[in-house]
């Protein structure tokens, strides 16, 4: 049985001036809304912190970002609790247009400098990356997408594109709310081309945000775009064979979508 997630303790709601504010979970969590708050786990205070100076160094034409809380004594971090101001609105199958704020979005990060923990990080997303790319080996579960990463292995080419700080999770994490501009909340910090990141975009649409498949060739105009497709699907595939949740179930999707990548090579 899966546990609630446990909302920030009184302390960690008083830093960040939501002393006696209600949290309300957001979306199944982990962030929890705290009046104008929204306060999330930070269990890694270099990469938060990384977060936040980053975040709040960005300014975006029609786009808003989530912007960090100092709390009451200056940090971002406090007691692995991090806060930016609430942002209305919620995902929404708007699929083209969280592509477009990607490529928004990254050419605004394309001259930051490379994260120092990125290249420490080892959780699933992170090893996962590294094996999509070749600079790892780690086993996969041939039935939860292993033998269909090796297939698709096959058919990729060497890039010759730029890495530049991206987004590499967008999907799920820009929200929409009226007339409004779109807002991106929070940030998945991977060193990679921007044309990778909005491929993933568009993989994890069509695996699992209900895309049709024409979304693929709508953008077949950026850059190598086929295989940073290519990339993007071996870096699901990898995810979901190391996840320790993947289910058969949720293969299913994941696996139209190969097989819509595998038909445009």
């Amino acid at each position: 049985m899966t546990r609630s997630p446990e909302p920030p303790p009184a302390h960690v709601r008083a830093a960040f001036g939501a002393r006696d504010a209600e949290p309300e979970l957001i979306d199944g969590g982990p962030a929890w809304r705290c009046g104008d708050a929204t306060i999330r786990p930070a269990p890694k205070p270099a990469e938060a912190t990384w977060i936040a100076k980053t975040l709040d160094g960005l300014d975006i034409e029609n786009l808003r970002i989530g912007r960090p809380l100092r709390s009451t004594d200056g940090r971002y971090v406090v007691g692995g609790w991090s806060a930016t101001k609430f942002l209305a609105g919620r995902a929404e199958a708007r699929h083209d247009e969280v592509i477009a704020v990607a490529q928004r979005l990254h050419q605004a990060t394309a001259e930051l400098p490379k994260p120092r923990f990125l290249d420490v990080r080892t959780d699933v997303f992170a090893v996962a990356d590294r094996k999509a790319w070749g600079e790892d080996d780690v086993p996969l579960d041939a039935d939860l997408g292993g033998r269909l990463f090796d297939l698709l292995n096959e058919v990729q080419k060497p890039l010759n594109l730029r890495s530049q700080v991206v987004h590499g999770d967008l999907f799920g994490n820009v929200l929409f709310a009226g007339n409004a501009p779109p807002a991106v909340i929070d940030f998945t910090a991977y060193w990679r081309p921007a044309e990778w990141a909005a491929a993933v975009v568009a993989v994890d649409a069509v695996a699992w945000g209900g895309a049709d498949p024409g979304l693929f060739k709508r953008w077949s105009h950026l850059p190598e775009w086929t295989q940073v497709l290519v990339r993007a699907t071996l870096f699901r595939l990898a995810v979901h064979a190391l996840h320790p949740l993947s289910t058969s179930q949720s293969f299913a999707g994941l696996e139209r979508a190969a097989h819509q990548v595998t038909a445009l090579l």
